[in-house]
């Protein structure tokens, strides 16, 4: 997930924070940017895959969208990849949107290909008691920073018959064909969704992980995420990203939703639902996440 760290925005806030997000990087970043005078390092270290970051934004940040959050930042940018608030799942970003997609699934089972510090985990565990996440995440010191720092090692301890972190490529997961209720993808290398996921093959393969009737929900980024290798401008990236999912699941099989440049897809039969059909979706959520469930339309080859 990309997000680059966020500045206090003088307007209201939309349905979701204007927020920067990436997720697992392949390589380190060969710059370092300073941070915003309103984050405190809490901890910094390096790997084959990441700078990670550990930071905590004051409290005392007037309008800052995230006050009083800790943030896990990767590489050099400072790129958001988990948010976490204390005593509360939710993020007030779009892995809330997350959230949203068990009451739509006819298997209570998720993976979650690209875990980082379990921001979207804490939250489905904690909205649906009966539900059980895999998650996968490349770099095994984001998972130990996660355990450290964001509670992981106390939410895997809470939610053991749950929870089940994997260490290894998302897109070489080994999974039961058809295993899983649904899937979240939250893919990014270097601050851009990563190069595979413009593929319809890519796409095919994460369907097949699927049961019959299920649904991949997506962080596509958009022009809100900024690349740190030229060339990859995350408006046209976006785009790519949505016509691989198009030629893979099918015309009329892919709605997207966006807010300030931020953009979310998702497949499966909720796509096009009839006004009964959200209704009754809306019916099974959590009242702090009904409002994700009216921003969604048909994607159509351009928007």
């Amino acid at each position: 997930m990309a997000l680059l760290v966020a500045v206090p925005v003088p307007r209201p806030p939309p349905i979701l924070r204007r927020l920067h997000f990436t997720t697992t990087t392949r390589a380190s970043a060969a710059r370092t940017d300073p941070l915003p005078e309103e984050l405190q390092l809490v901890a910094d270290l390096r790997t084959p895959h990441n700078h990670i970051r550990v930071a905590d934004v004051s409290r005392r940040a007037t309008g800052h969208p995230l006050a009083g959050a800790r943030l896990l930042l990767l590489d050099g940018p400072g790129n958001i990849h988990s948010v976490s608030f204390p005593r509360c799942p939710l993020t007030r970003t779009y892995l809330d949107v997350f959230a949203a997609l068990p009451p739509l699934l006819r298997r209570p089972s998720l993976a979650v290909l690209g875990f980082g510090a379990g921001s979207a985990a804490r939250a489905l565990l904690h909205f649906y008691p009966d539900l059980s996440v895999h998650g996968w995440e490349l770099d095994p010191s984001v998972i130990a920073v996660a355990r450290d720092f964001f509670g992981l090692s106390e939410l895997e301890k809470s939610h053991a018959d749950r929870l089940v972190v994997h260490v290894g490529d998302a897109l070489e997961a080994e999974a039961v064909p058809g295993g899983f209720g649904g899937v979240l993808v939250d893919l990014f290398a270097n601050g851009s969704v990563l190069p595979e996921l413009q593929e319809a093959a890519t796409w095919r393969r994460i369907g097949g992980m699927v049961a019959r009737g299920g649904t991949v929900m997506v962080n596509c980024g958009g022009g809100c995420v900024e690349a740190e290798e030229e060339g990859r401008d995350g408006e046209a990236v976006k785009d790519a990203t949505l016509r691989a999912m198009a030629a893979a699941f099918g015309d009329g099989m892919v709605a997207v939703m966006d807010v300030d440049e931020s953009w979310v897809a998702m497949t499966g039969p909720a796509v096009g639902a009839p006004e009964e059909a959200a209704a009754a979706w809306k019916a099974r959520l959590p009242p702090q996440l009904r409002q994700y469930v009216d921003v969604w339309r048909p994607y159509n080859g351009n928007k």
